[in-house]
């Protein structure tokens, strides 16, 4: 069997080549600015006809993610493929690796798609990580272990700036929730006293190399990001551990490009909260504050150029 475009040996792609862009939200945005900033020519597919990346790119193919005919017109017209968000199917970006490069690989963005292959990687690699149950039934809630509560049920796929979340005091407001997604595949997990939340942005080439920019503290209001204060008001220590378990994050999933990962604080102690395939909206402060922003390492990684030092 030949071997998929991603597998192959690396090469630099120059400027103007082109670079074709999954998503069109305000992250694809920046990553197409990034990119024309370069040299190169991006192409965005985006099923909304308004995406924010696709109106500024230089062509913009307004279809769904798995229409092939629209794939296989950008894997014609792309040097190389990335996303700007997590819930591209993994199907997507399999079918575009067997004839174009694609960062990061699907493999690596299919463990950020769902909360309990997340978890279940977290465990399997000692990252910390707080304690959890998958919920599969009703029954998978009757036995989750009291310790479990207070908690937070979560939907495992598509729940994202707090969406498909609720807290829940006991078993029963569990199974209440439960049922108000449907019975959609959950993982609960305990709700930890929080002393903040921090994340670790950086990004990570074919070769291993990796840079990673300052940790952020972050704020939230109603599950959306509403302020980073860059660095954390953590201790060195604690900064430290949280870039090296981003690091290892990155590594143990042969990560390329820009990965942000996103860590609870509870009691001093760190644990890992979830990863994002993609920038960051902690990591905007790039653009202004730091020698290069996470935009452009994303490109520089896909295109096999030379990271940058934050």
């Amino acid at each position: 069997m030949p071997a998929a475009a991603s597998d192959l040996p690396t090469t630099t792609i120059q400027a103007p080549a082109t670079l074709g862009l999954l998503g069109g939200g305000q992250l694809g945005r920046f990553f197409v600015q990034a990119a024309q900033k370069l040299g190169y020519r991006v192409q965005v597919l985006d099923p909304d006809p308004a995406s924010p990346a696709g109106q500024v790119a230089d062509r913009h193919l307004a279809a769904a993610y798995d229409d092939q005919a629209a794939l296989d017109e950008l894997a014609a017209n792309c040097a190389a493929v990335t996303t700007e968000f997590e819930n591209v199917p993994a199907p997507t970006l399999e079918y575009l690796a067997r004839s174009v490069r694609v960062r990061p690989s699907a493999a690596a963005v299919s463990v950020c798609q769902d909360r309990i292959v997340e978890k279940s990687f977290l465990r399997d690699h000692h990252l910390p990580h707080g304690p959890f149950a998958v919920i599969r039934t009703e029954q998978d809630l009757a036995a989750a272990p009291p310790a479990l509560f207070p908690g937070v049920l979560k939907v495992a796929r598509f729940g994202y700036d707090g969406k498909g979340q609720f807290r829940v005091a006991t078993g029963d407001e569990a199974l209440d929730a439960f049922r108000k997604v449907g019975g959609k595949a959950c993982v609960l997990e305990a709700l930890l006293p929080l002393d903040c939340e921090v994340s670790v942005v950086l990004a990570r080439d074919a070769n291993g190399a990796a840079e990673c920019f300052p940790v952020a503290e972050n704020s939230h209001t109603h599950g959306i990001l509403d302020m980073s204060i860059v660095p954390a008001r953590i201790s060195p220590a604690l900064a430290k551990f949280a870039r090296e378990c981003a690091l290892r994050i990155a590594t143990a999933l042969d990560f390329i490009g820009t990965l942000g990962v996103e860590f609870f604080i509870s009691q001093g102690e760190l644990y890992v909260n979830e990863m994002a395939p993609r920038p960051h909206n902690s990591g905007h402060y790039t653009l202004d504050a730091t020698n290069i922003s996470q935009y452009e390492q994303q490109v520089r990684a896909l295109c096999g150029l030379p990271l940058g030092s934050p």
